[in-house]
Protein backbone atom coordinates (compact mmCIF):
# COMPACT_ATOMS: atom_id res chain seq x y z
CA UNK A 1 0.00 0.00 0.00
CA UNK A 2 2.66 2.11 0.39
CA UNK A 3 4.54 1.88 -2.64
CA UNK A 4 1.52 2.32 -3.95
CA UNK A 5 0.81 5.34 -2.64
CA UNK A 6 4.19 6.86 -3.37
CA UNK A 7 3.53 5.80 -7.03
CA UNK A 8 0.32 8.11 -7.00
CA UNK A 9 1.97 10.78 -5.59
CA UNK A 10 4.67 10.50 -8.19
CA UNK A 11 2.06 10.59 -11.08
CA UNK A 12 0.49 13.69 -9.70
CA UNK A 13 3.19 15.84 -9.61
CA UNK A 14 4.41 14.99 -13.07
CA UNK A 15 0.76 15.64 -13.58
CA UNK A 16 0.73 18.82 -12.01
CA UNK A 17 4.50 19.83 -14.19
CA UNK A 18 2.55 19.11 -17.43
CA UNK A 19 -0.60 21.06 -16.25
CA UNK A 20 -1.67 23.98 -19.00
CA UNK A 21 -2.16 27.73 -17.11
CA UNK A 22 -4.64 28.93 -14.88
CA UNK A 23 -7.96 29.66 -16.74
CA UNK A 24 -9.28 32.70 -16.32
CA UNK A 25 -12.12 34.59 -17.84
CA UNK A 26 -11.39 37.54 -20.29
CA UNK A 27 -13.86 40.50 -18.96
CA UNK A 28 -11.61 42.45 -17.34
CA UNK A 29 -8.81 42.16 -20.30
CA UNK A 30 -7.50 44.92 -22.53
CA UNK A 31 -4.47 46.02 -24.45
CA UNK A 32 -2.32 49.66 -24.69
CA UNK A 33 -1.08 49.90 -28.21
CA UNK A 34 3.06 50.99 -28.03
CA UNK A 35 2.93 52.70 -31.01
CA UNK A 36 6.80 52.87 -31.57
CA UNK A 37 7.64 49.47 -30.54
CA UNK A 38 4.94 47.97 -32.35
CA UNK A 39 3.73 45.71 -29.61
CA UNK A 40 0.78 45.80 -27.17
CA UNK A 41 0.46 45.27 -23.96
CA UNK A 42 -1.95 42.94 -22.48
CA UNK A 43 -3.29 44.57 -18.96
CA UNK A 44 -5.62 43.18 -16.20
CA UNK A 45 -8.39 46.34 -15.45
CA UNK A 46 -9.57 44.13 -11.94
CA UNK A 47 -6.03 44.26 -10.03
CA UNK A 48 -4.52 47.25 -12.95
CA UNK A 49 -1.26 45.08 -14.01
CA UNK A 50 0.16 44.15 -16.66
CA UNK A 51 0.46 40.78 -17.59
CA UNK A 52 2.56 40.85 -20.97
CA UNK A 53 3.67 42.19 -24.37
CA UNK A 54 2.83 41.13 -27.85
CA UNK A 55 5.54 42.23 -30.20
CA UNK A 56 6.03 42.44 -33.61
CA UNK A 57 2.84 44.15 -34.95
CA UNK A 58 4.19 46.27 -37.67
CA UNK A 59 3.30 50.32 -37.81
CA UNK A 60 0.87 51.10 -34.92
CA UNK A 61 1.34 55.12 -35.32
CA UNK A 62 -2.54 54.91 -36.11
CA UNK A 63 -3.56 51.43 -34.97
CA UNK A 64 -7.45 50.55 -33.65
CA UNK A 65 -8.44 46.83 -32.08
CA UNK A 66 -11.50 45.04 -32.31
CA UNK A 67 -12.48 41.96 -30.11
CA UNK A 68 -13.56 38.30 -31.45
CA UNK A 69 -17.61 37.81 -29.36
CA UNK A 70 -15.74 35.68 -26.31
CA UNK A 71 -13.09 37.99 -26.31
CA UNK A 72 -10.09 35.90 -26.58
CA UNK A 73 -9.05 37.43 -29.55
CA UNK A 74 -8.01 40.94 -30.50
CA UNK A 75 -8.02 41.86 -34.61
CA UNK A 76 -5.19 45.06 -34.49
CA UNK A 77 -5.23 47.08 -37.54
CA UNK A 78 -1.65 49.05 -38.19
CA UNK A 79 -1.55 52.20 -40.29
CA UNK A 80 0.41 49.66 -42.83
CA UNK A 81 -1.95 47.67 -43.97
CA UNK A 82 -0.84 44.89 -41.13
CA UNK A 83 -3.99 42.71 -39.75
CA UNK A 84 -3.24 40.64 -37.13
CA UNK A 85 -5.22 38.06 -34.69
CA UNK A 86 -3.78 37.95 -30.94
CA UNK A 87 -4.53 35.90 -28.50
CA UNK A 88 -5.02 37.02 -25.27
CA UNK A 89 -4.45 34.52 -23.11
CA UNK A 90 -1.13 33.05 -24.42
CA UNK A 91 -0.44 36.21 -25.60
CA UNK A 92 1.10 35.40 -28.94
CA UNK A 93 0.49 36.20 -32.46
CA UNK A 94 -2.10 33.63 -34.16
CA UNK A 95 -2.00 35.50 -37.73
CA UNK A 96 -0.80 38.07 -39.53
CA UNK A 97 -1.62 39.00 -43.24
CA UNK A 98 -0.27 42.42 -44.61
CA UNK A 99 -3.63 43.31 -46.81
CA UNK A 100 -2.70 46.88 -48.24
CA UNK A 101 -0.30 49.38 -47.90
CA UNK A 102 -2.14 52.09 -45.94
CA UNK A 103 -4.93 51.16 -43.97
CA UNK A 104 -7.20 53.42 -40.75
CA UNK A 105 -8.91 50.68 -39.03
CA UNK A 106 -11.77 48.35 -39.07
CA UNK A 107 -14.65 46.63 -37.76
CA UNK A 108 -16.57 43.20 -36.94
CA UNK A 109 -19.59 42.04 -38.20
CA UNK A 110 -22.51 41.41 -35.86
CA UNK A 111 -22.20 37.72 -36.03
CA UNK A 112 -18.69 37.55 -35.35
CA UNK A 113 -17.64 35.78 -38.33
CA UNK A 114 -15.90 38.84 -40.41
CA UNK A 115 -13.63 41.34 -40.18
CA UNK A 116 -13.86 44.32 -42.69
CA UNK A 117 -10.62 46.94 -43.19
CA UNK A 118 -11.01 50.61 -44.35
CA UNK A 119 -7.72 51.39 -46.39
CA UNK A 120 -6.53 54.35 -48.21
CA UNK A 121 -3.70 52.95 -50.30
CA UNK A 122 -5.48 51.33 -52.53
CA UNK A 123 -8.51 53.09 -51.31
CA UNK A 124 -11.45 50.54 -50.64
CA UNK A 125 -12.50 47.65 -48.02
CA UNK A 126 -11.15 43.97 -47.51
CA UNK A 127 -13.15 41.37 -45.36
CA UNK A 128 -11.71 38.44 -43.85
CA UNK A 129 -12.54 35.30 -42.16
CA UNK A 130 -12.08 35.88 -38.81
CA UNK A 131 -11.20 32.39 -37.64
CA UNK A 132 -8.42 32.43 -40.40
CA UNK A 133 -8.03 35.25 -41.50
CA UNK A 134 -9.07 34.61 -45.50
CA UNK A 135 -10.07 37.14 -47.80
CA UNK A 136 -13.70 36.55 -48.53
CA UNK A 137 -14.50 39.84 -49.90
CA UNK A 138 -12.57 42.94 -51.90
CA UNK A 139 -14.52 46.09 -52.52
CA UNK A 140 -12.45 49.00 -54.59
CA UNK A 141 -13.88 52.54 -53.12
CA UNK A 142 -14.14 54.20 -56.87
CA UNK A 143 -16.26 56.48 -57.75
CA UNK A 144 -18.53 57.04 -61.21
CA UNK A 145 -16.06 58.73 -62.67
CA UNK A 146 -13.49 55.61 -62.25
CA UNK A 147 -11.32 58.00 -59.22
CA UNK A 148 -10.26 55.64 -56.03
CA UNK A 149 -11.19 57.25 -52.46
CA UNK A 150 -9.78 57.13 -49.38
CA UNK A 151 -12.34 54.65 -47.56
CA UNK A 152 -13.27 55.96 -43.40
CA UNK A 153 -15.50 55.98 -40.67
CA UNK A 154 -15.93 51.96 -41.30
CA UNK A 155 -18.03 50.62 -38.50
CA UNK A 156 -20.24 47.79 -38.28
CA UNK A 157 -24.27 47.81 -38.58
CA UNK A 158 -26.76 45.03 -37.53
CA UNK A 159 -27.34 42.64 -40.25
CA UNK A 160 -23.85 41.91 -41.27
CA UNK A 161 -23.61 44.97 -42.71
CA UNK A 162 -20.59 47.77 -42.62
CA UNK A 163 -20.97 51.07 -42.87
CA UNK A 164 -18.08 53.18 -44.58
CA UNK A 165 -17.45 56.82 -45.96
CA UNK A 166 -15.46 57.99 -48.85
CA UNK A 167 -13.24 60.48 -47.94
CA UNK A 168 -12.20 62.14 -52.22
CA UNK A 169 -15.68 60.82 -53.41
CA UNK A 170 -18.13 62.46 -50.88
CA UNK A 171 -20.03 59.16 -50.71
CA UNK A 172 -21.14 56.57 -47.90
CA UNK A 173 -21.99 53.39 -48.61
CA UNK A 174 -23.48 50.52 -47.14
CA UNK A 175 -21.96 47.18 -47.60
CA UNK A 176 -24.54 44.19 -46.74
CA UNK A 177 -22.30 40.92 -46.28
CA UNK A 178 -24.62 38.44 -44.74
CA UNK A 179 -23.40 37.11 -48.57
CA UNK A 180 -19.77 37.47 -48.50
CA UNK A 181 -19.53 35.97 -51.59
CA UNK A 182 -22.13 38.59 -53.11
CA UNK A 183 -21.44 41.71 -51.27
CA UNK A 184 -24.68 44.07 -51.69
CA UNK A 185 -24.01 47.71 -51.69
CA UNK A 186 -26.07 51.01 -51.36
CA UNK A 187 -24.37 54.24 -52.48
CA UNK A 188 -25.19 57.51 -50.85
CA UNK A 189 -23.46 60.75 -53.65
CA UNK A 190 -23.07 64.00 -52.73
CA UNK A 191 -23.05 63.79 -49.19
CA UNK A 192 -20.64 66.40 -48.32
CA UNK A 193 -17.54 67.58 -49.17
CA UNK A 194 -14.35 65.47 -47.34
CA UNK A 195 -16.02 63.28 -44.46
CA UNK A 196 -13.15 62.21 -42.46
CA UNK A 197 -14.43 59.84 -39.95
CA UNK A 198 -17.72 59.05 -38.47
CA UNK A 199 -19.71 57.05 -36.02
CA UNK A 200 -22.64 55.05 -35.03
CA UNK A 201 -24.99 55.04 -32.30
CA UNK A 202 -25.19 52.59 -29.82
CA UNK A 203 -28.43 50.90 -31.34
CA UNK A 204 -27.18 50.63 -34.75
CA UNK A 205 -29.52 53.12 -36.64
CA UNK A 206 -27.71 56.34 -37.04
CA UNK A 207 -24.61 56.60 -38.79
CA UNK A 208 -23.11 60.07 -39.04
CA UNK A 209 -19.82 61.62 -40.89
CA UNK A 210 -18.03 64.35 -40.05
CA UNK A 211 -17.51 66.90 -42.79
CA UNK A 212 -14.05 68.40 -43.01
CA UNK A 213 -13.97 70.63 -46.15
CA UNK A 214 -17.29 71.91 -44.87
CA UNK A 215 -19.32 72.60 -41.82
CA UNK A 216 -21.79 70.20 -41.16
CA UNK A 217 -22.38 66.81 -40.13
CA UNK A 218 -24.06 64.16 -42.95
CA UNK A 219 -26.20 61.78 -41.31
CA UNK A 220 -27.93 58.43 -42.24
CA UNK A 221 -31.24 56.25 -40.74
CA UNK A 222 -30.54 52.92 -41.39
CA UNK A 223 -33.89 51.97 -40.49
CA UNK A 224 -34.78 54.61 -43.34
CA UNK A 225 -32.56 54.47 -45.72
CA UNK A 226 -34.67 55.27 -48.71
CA UNK A 227 -34.71 59.24 -47.01
CA UNK A 228 -31.21 59.12 -48.39
CA UNK A 229 -28.49 61.45 -46.63
CA UNK A 230 -29.45 64.69 -44.60
CA UNK A 231 -27.36 67.28 -43.93
CA UNK A 232 -27.30 68.11 -39.89
CA UNK A 233 -25.39 71.40 -38.00
CA UNK A 234 -25.31 72.79 -41.22
CA UNK A 235 -22.33 76.07 -41.21
CA UNK A 236 -21.80 75.79 -36.89
CA UNK A 237 -18.83 77.71 -37.59
CA UNK A 238 -20.08 80.06 -40.40
CA UNK A 239 -19.12 83.65 -39.96
CA UNK A 240 -16.37 83.05 -37.56
CA UNK A 241 -12.47 82.77 -37.99
CA UNK A 242 -11.19 79.32 -37.77
CA UNK A 243 -8.73 77.93 -36.30
CA UNK A 244 -5.76 75.53 -37.41
CA UNK A 245 -6.36 72.12 -36.96
CA UNK A 246 -3.49 70.22 -35.35
CA UNK A 247 -5.44 67.02 -35.28
CA UNK A 248 -8.39 65.33 -36.54
CA UNK A 249 -11.38 64.52 -33.82
CA UNK A 250 -12.16 60.97 -33.75
CA UNK A 251 -15.71 60.79 -33.88
CA UNK A 252 -15.58 57.08 -32.50
CA UNK A 253 -15.28 58.62 -29.53
CA UNK A 254 -17.85 60.56 -29.88
CA UNK A 255 -19.96 60.83 -26.25
CA UNK A 256 -24.17 59.86 -26.44
CA UNK A 257 -25.87 60.55 -22.99
CA UNK A 258 -29.04 60.00 -23.48
CA UNK A 259 -30.60 62.24 -25.73
CA UNK A 260 -27.85 64.41 -26.24
CA UNK A 261 -24.51 63.60 -28.46
CA UNK A 262 -21.48 65.47 -27.13
CA UNK A 263 -19.21 66.05 -30.31
CA UNK A 264 -15.69 67.65 -30.44
CA UNK A 265 -15.67 70.81 -33.29
CA UNK A 266 -13.36 71.18 -35.91
CA UNK A 267 -10.69 73.54 -35.73
CA UNK A 268 -12.70 74.91 -32.27
CA UNK A 269 -11.98 75.08 -28.83
CA UNK A 270 -15.62 73.91 -27.91
CA UNK A 271 -17.97 71.04 -27.67
CA UNK A 272 -20.86 70.83 -29.69
CA UNK A 273 -24.09 69.49 -27.67
CA UNK A 274 -26.99 68.36 -30.54
CA UNK A 275 -30.53 66.89 -29.15
CA UNK A 276 -30.30 63.08 -30.90
CA UNK A 277 -34.39 63.78 -31.31
CA UNK A 278 -34.38 66.88 -33.95
CA UNK A 279 -30.44 66.54 -34.92
CA UNK A 280 -30.26 69.95 -34.28
CA UNK A 281 -27.55 72.08 -32.07
CA UNK A 282 -28.63 72.90 -28.47
CA UNK A 283 -25.59 74.32 -27.14
CA UNK A 284 -21.31 74.17 -26.82
CA UNK A 285 -19.17 74.15 -24.02
CA UNK A 286 -15.91 76.09 -23.94
CA UNK A 287 -13.09 73.82 -23.21
CA UNK A 288 -9.29 73.87 -22.95
CA UNK A 289 -8.22 73.49 -26.51
CA UNK A 290 -9.50 71.77 -29.70
CA UNK A 291 -10.82 68.62 -28.33
CA UNK A 292 -10.11 65.18 -29.75
CA UNK A 293 -11.86 62.50 -28.23
CA UNK A 294 -15.13 63.10 -26.24
CA UNK A 295 -15.63 60.22 -24.17
CA UNK A 296 -18.84 59.11 -21.85
CA UNK A 297 -18.72 57.71 -18.92
CA UNK A 298 -20.52 54.34 -18.80
CA UNK A 299 -23.10 55.97 -16.43
CA UNK A 300 -23.22 58.96 -18.52
CA UNK A 301 -23.03 61.68 -15.88
CA UNK A 302 -19.91 62.73 -17.20
CA UNK A 303 -17.77 63.27 -20.80
CA UNK A 304 -14.07 63.44 -20.46
CA UNK A 305 -11.88 65.34 -22.67
CA UNK A 306 -8.71 65.37 -24.33
CA UNK A 307 -7.25 67.61 -26.93
CA UNK A 308 -4.89 68.01 -29.65
CA UNK A 309 -1.16 69.55 -29.92
CA UNK A 310 -0.09 71.93 -28.06
CA UNK A 311 -2.84 71.65 -25.34
CA UNK A 312 -2.36 67.61 -25.39
CA UNK A 313 -0.78 67.40 -21.65
CA UNK A 314 -4.46 68.24 -20.25
CA UNK A 315 -7.66 66.47 -19.73
CA UNK A 316 -10.81 67.92 -18.62
CA UNK A 317 -14.08 66.40 -17.31
CA UNK A 318 -17.59 67.64 -18.05
CA UNK A 319 -21.11 67.27 -15.60
CA UNK A 320 -23.54 66.30 -18.68
CA UNK A 321 -26.56 67.93 -16.43
CA UNK A 322 -24.95 71.30 -15.82
CA UNK A 323 -22.75 71.52 -18.61
CA UNK A 324 -19.85 72.79 -16.94
CA UNK A 325 -16.56 71.80 -16.19
CA UNK A 326 -15.56 70.34 -13.13
CA UNK A 327 -12.09 68.78 -13.28
CA UNK A 328 -8.86 69.77 -14.78
CA UNK A 329 -6.38 67.11 -15.00
CA UNK A 330 -2.80 67.41 -16.07
CA UNK A 331 -1.72 63.61 -16.67
CA UNK A 332 1.28 64.98 -18.88
CA UNK A 333 2.72 65.38 -22.16
CA UNK A 334 0.93 64.03 -24.97
CA UNK A 335 -2.26 62.13 -23.75
CA UNK A 336 -3.64 60.75 -26.32
CA UNK A 337 -6.18 58.09 -25.35
CA UNK A 338 -9.16 57.12 -22.58
CA UNK A 339 -11.23 54.35 -21.63
CA UNK A 340 -13.20 53.58 -18.85
CA UNK A 341 -13.84 50.39 -17.49
CA UNK A 342 -16.51 48.26 -18.22
CA UNK A 343 -18.87 49.61 -15.34
CA UNK A 344 -17.08 52.94 -15.18
CA UNK A 345 -15.29 53.13 -11.72
CA UNK A 346 -11.77 53.89 -13.73
CA UNK A 347 -10.53 55.70 -16.25
CA UNK A 348 -6.98 54.93 -17.54
CA UNK A 349 -5.23 57.64 -19.51
CA UNK A 350 -1.93 57.01 -22.52
CA UNK A 351 0.31 59.77 -21.93
CA UNK A 352 2.72 58.80 -24.84
CA UNK A 353 6.02 61.28 -24.05
CA UNK A 354 6.03 60.38 -20.66
CA UNK A 355 5.44 56.71 -21.40
CA UNK A 356 2.96 55.49 -19.51
CA UNK A 357 -0.99 54.92 -18.56
CA UNK A 358 -2.40 56.40 -15.57
CA UNK A 359 -5.32 55.06 -14.07
CA UNK A 360 -7.80 57.13 -12.64
CA UNK A 361 -11.07 56.80 -10.20
CA UNK A 362 -13.92 58.39 -12.12
CA UNK A 363 -15.52 59.57 -9.33
CA UNK A 364 -13.03 61.61 -7.17
CA UNK A 365 -10.65 62.25 -9.71
CA UNK A 366 -7.47 60.26 -7.76
CA UNK A 367 -5.29 58.86 -8.95
CA UNK A 368 -4.64 55.29 -8.05
CA UNK A 369 -1.70 54.24 -10.28
CA UNK A 370 0.63 53.73 -13.21
CA UNK A 371 1.21 51.64 -15.72
CA UNK A 372 4.98 51.90 -17.74
CA UNK A 373 4.52 51.57 -21.51
CA UNK A 374 6.18 52.36 -24.39
CA UNK A 375 4.92 55.63 -26.47
CA UNK A 376 1.71 54.14 -25.62
CA UNK A 377 -1.32 55.32 -28.05
CA UNK A 378 -4.77 53.75 -28.07
CA UNK A 379 -6.21 51.90 -25.04
CA UNK A 380 -9.33 48.77 -25.59
CA UNK A 381 -10.98 46.97 -23.01
CA UNK A 382 -12.53 43.71 -24.14
CA UNK A 383 -16.10 44.59 -23.38
CA UNK A 384 -15.75 47.01 -26.71
CA UNK A 385 -16.61 43.14 -28.40
CA UNK A 386 -20.20 43.28 -27.16
CA UNK A 387 -20.88 47.00 -28.27
CA UNK A 388 -22.11 48.04 -32.19
CA UNK A 389 -19.63 50.58 -33.60
CA UNK A 390 -16.59 49.81 -31.54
Amino acid sequence: MLIRGLLLFVAALALAGCATPQLRGTGDLGVVIERVAGSLLVVDTTHRTRLGQVAGLGDLSHASVNYSRDERYAYVFGRDGGLTKVDLLEMRVVKRVMQSGNSIGGAISQDGKLIAVANYTPGGVKVFDAATLDLVADIPAIDDAGKPSKVIGLVDAPGNRFVWSLFEAGEIWVGDLRDPAKPKLTKFRNIGKEPYDAMITADGRYYLAGLFGEDGLALLDLWNMKAGVKRVLNGYGKGEQKLPVYKMPHLEGWAATGNELLVPAVGRHEVLVIDQNTWKEAGRIPVHGQPVFVVARPDNRQVWVNFAFPNNDTVQVIDVPSRAIVKTLKPGKAVLHLEFTPRGEQVWVSVRDENRVEIYDAETFEKLGELPADKPSGIFFTPRAHRIGL
